[in-house]
């Protein structure tokens, strides 16, 4: 690693130099080897939970889908492999308590999502940012990542007065433990317990999202998700955000996901009422961005770092969310729509928050602007220090080269191209 004091470069990302910790975290994997089966996912599950109702069984056909993906995915590292397994049988878990949850209070199904703002936008291109400025307005519902890796507690789980949630104070330790074995992964994107989060953890549990893409090499999968309609599954989404409405208010949701770039139709026919808020950034810059953090992460993920191979898969996976979006933006009506441009919504932050809070006819209160005044005290740009990102020498991508491949994204939205 090099750099001035704020600015990061990590010129190992092709050959890593492992830590101590990270080498002892591949051993200790290795000697848990996993076996990517549908049947091993659902009986874990399903032992953790001592429940066996998964609710509706189309979705065993994606769990199937999701485990030949992963078996297929020879460069899956021992750490890659234990970690999937266990987010798969976390998700099926959380799927089973929904399902009795649902059981147990089917009233849950009358609650409204009523005009929910939903953002979406590349990764790495201002969405978390915007996402958690206007979460600090307490009037909304949002989904804190403790929240999403857990959303429905288990049985007796309820904190006493001046308790933490359990599920708060396991996400800690999590952190804490990432932390240590990754401890650049904060420098590009914080996953601290209490910051809102997306709710692709939520979709998980239908086991139908581009989720999977992220931790693995997954055509298969990528495939199977891109050929199918998903409005089923965002219906799925809708049916999860009611449980976590009715376990606790407010009753106007914030929520985002890049996904929904791709998903505009399954997403407007879901939520017809939604404000849909899009940002856009520079697609180089993000995939500067994204490709490093990814590349960085498979020095314990996968058994070969093959940087120029992640910036491959993931330049045609920006395009394809791109022209999905390009293609489908007009179809949304414009007194329900907005478009954030990266370079407007860095210059000022408040204002593009205003305009998003008129178009929703939410109003601007003193308290409102208070916190939002406080979050963006607390959270500065650069917090843990950036990242200094290099495509050309990392990744062997012309950045010139590629921003003409996005020709198509520049003409329709005013991208100002980033250096």
């Amino acid at each position: 690693m090099s750099g001035r004091p704020d600015e990061v470069r990590i010129d190992d990302l092709a050959q890593p130099l492992l830590t101590p910790l990270q080498e002892a975290a591949i051993e200790i994997t290795r000697k848990m080897p996993v076996t990517f089966r549908a049947e091993a996912v659902l009986e874990q599950a399903a032992e953790r939970t001592g429940l066996s109702d998964f609710g509706a069984d189309d979705f065993r056909e994606r769990v199937d889908v999701w485990m030949q993906a992963l078996e297929e995915d020879a460069e899956l590292g021992p750490v890659g492999r234990f970690g999937a397994f266990r987010d798969c049988v976390r998700y099926a878990a959380n799927r089973l308590r929904l399902e009795e949850l649902l059981k147990r209070h089917p009233e849950i199904l009358e609650v409204e999502i009523v005009r929910p703002i939903v953002i979406g936008g590349l990764p790495r291109s201002g969405t978390t940012h915007l996402l958690n400025l206007i979460a600090a307005d307490r009037r909304l519902r949002s989904l804190p990542y403790w929240e999403s890796l857990e959303p429905f507690p288990a049985p007796g789980e309820t904190p006493g007065p001046g308790e933490d949630d359990p599920r708060l104070v396991r996400c800690r330790e999590g952190y804490a433990q990432q932390d240590a074995l990754m401890p650049l992964l904060k420098n590009m994107h914080d996953m601290a317990p209490e910051h809102v989060h997306e709710e692709i953890e939520v979709m998980a549990l239908d086991f139908a999202s581009y989720e999977l893409e992220w931790i693995a090499t997954v055509p298969r999968w990528r495939d199977h998700y891109l050929s199918h309609d998903q409005t089923p599954h965002y219906a799925y989404l809708k049916k999860a955000l009611q449980a976590l409405q009715w376990l606790r208010g407010p009753d106007r949701w914030i929520l985002k996901s890049p996904q929904h770039m791709e998903q505009l139709g399954p997403l407007c026919s879901v939520f017809p009422d939604a404000t849909i808020v899009l940002t856009h950034r520079d697609p180089v810059s993000v995939i500067a961005s994204a490709v490093t953090m990814l590349a960085y992460g498979d020095r314990v993920r996968r058994t070969r770092v093959d940087p120029p191979a992640v910036a491959q898969y993931w330049i045609d996976r920006v395009e394809r969310l791109l022209r999905a979006c390009v293609r489908d933006r007009d179809a949304i009506p414009a007194s329900q729509s907005l478009d954030v441009l990266f370079h407007e919504f860095m210059a000022d932050d408040l204002a593009m928050v205003e305009r998003i809070y008129a178009l929703t006819e939410l109003p601007m209160t003193p308290d409102a602007r208070g916190s939002l005044e406080g979050y963006l005290a607390a959270n500065p740009r650069g917090k843990h220090g950036r990242i200094r990102y290099d495509l050309k020498n990392d990744f062997g991508v012309e950045p010139d080269a590629l921003r003409e491949r996005f020709a198509f994204y520049f003409e329709r939205f005013a991208v100002e191209a980033e250096p």
